[in-house]
């Protein structure tokens, strides 16, 4: 069990984000170069033995043709592992959740480690081929409580990538009976640490459109807990990978850093 700190406090918090932000992460950034860029797959990597503290979860999954295509990398392992690296260190700093900082775990899907993890993370599942394995492991998994984020979704538009419809397809055949729903800002997710009162935030120039986050609830019923997380039309860990770099502005890297931090203050209470 954890707990999150007093609303007065965290207003304190709130102020100093964007400090945090960029002193933090630029920290991150100067000791830790990226994983994984030598265009070699990274491997699944378990954490080996459970203490107790929180671990960020990465899915390794197969991907179509064409998921190669940036810097010969897997879409699966872009931003790995410097975006969840920079997320867990704002988190650390400001809930009252202690991480794991020393790694992050890579789990393939039909690994029976995966439930060690209550909270797992996904990129760009556009490319992602579903297995029959994976099918029923990701099935009891999210119905045994686990929460899962899929980040960097759109209408596909290159090569390999079936975008938002490859997704819908394979979640028909983990869970045949839910169905993808958008959410408003008035979700409980958008407040479970931080108020996030509006989604004209986080865009992403290579996406079409405004952000839309859209759910999966446990039996189907939009008052229920959330199983499956979807960040669509925008990357919002591409603004945790590079929030160091000045390729954005600190603030908007603040708002993906509060979206992140709300996703996992939720799922770790729920």
């Amino acid at each position: 069990m954890f707990s999150v700190v007093s609303s007065s406090v965290r207003r304190i918090w709130r102020a100093g984000v964007a400090i945090i932000a960029v002193g933090v992460c630029g920290e991150l950034a100067a000791q830790r170069a990226y994983r994984g860029s030598s265009g070699n797959e990274p491997a699944a990597v378990a954490q080996p033995y459970y203490d107790g503290r929180f671990t960020f979860a990465r899915l390794r999954y197969i991907g179509y043709l064409g998921s190669f295509y940036y810097r010969g990398e897997p879409a699966w392992s872009h931003g790995y592992s410097k975006a969840e690296d920079n997320l867990l260190q704002i988190l650390r700093e400001v809930t009252a959740i202690h991480p794991r900082m020393d790694s992050t775990a890579v789990v393939s899907i039909d690994d029976p480690a995966l439930f060690k993890y209550p909270v797992t993370y996904m990129t760009e599942a556009g490319y992602w081929e579903l297995g029959e394995k994976e099918v029923s492991t990701l099935r009891r998994y999210l119905l045994k409580g686990g929460f899962l984020i899929l980040d960097d979704s759109r209408d596909g538009f290159s090569p390999g990538n079936g975008g938002w419809a490859n997704i819908e397809a394979n979640f028909k055949r983990i869970l045949p009976n839910a169905h993808f729903r958008d959410l408003q800002p008035t979700h409980p997710i958008f407040h479970s640490f931080f108020d996030i009162n509006s989604f004209d935030i986080v865009h992403q120039y290579y996406d079409r459109g405004p952000p839309v986050f859209r759910a999966i609830f446990a039996g189907d019923d939009p008052n229920g807990r959330i199983m499956v997380l979807s960040n669509f039309n925008t990357d919002v860990s591409n603004y945790w990978e590079f929030s160091a770099t000045g390729f954005t502005p600190v603030s908007e890297s603040n708002e993906a850093y509060k979206l992140g931090v709300n996703y996992l203050v939720y799922a770790l209470t729920h």
